[in-house]
């Protein structure tokens, strides 16, 4: 379930910073009632920087594909990977 928080409890820095490590998600600041803005712990945040990073390489190999790349066998592949970088 995700933590949402008036900004007035940014005011206890440490409190927020120990449910941002123990909940490992972001917690969800809201001002007036709105939603104003998102912290999260660095953890989380290079997990999510990761997710997206391969999110993007699949979409780049896809569209490569759709637009007439070619498939190669995964076996053939890593077998002249290894020719080349290990000799």
């Amino acid at each position: 379930m995700p933590q949402i928080r008036p900004i007035t409890d940014l005011r206890n820095t440490t409190e927020i910073s120990n449910l941002c490590h123990a909940e490992k998600e972001p917690i969800f600041i809201t001002k007036n009632g709105y939603g104003d803005m998102v912290v999260m712990s660095m953890e989380a945040y290079d997990e999510l920087l990761s997710i997206v990073e391969t999110d993007t390489a699949i979409l780049e190999a896809e569209q490569e594909l759709a637009l007439g790349g070619r498939l190669e066998n995964a076996r053939s592949a890593l077998a002249g990977l290894r020719r080349k970088h290990f000799g």
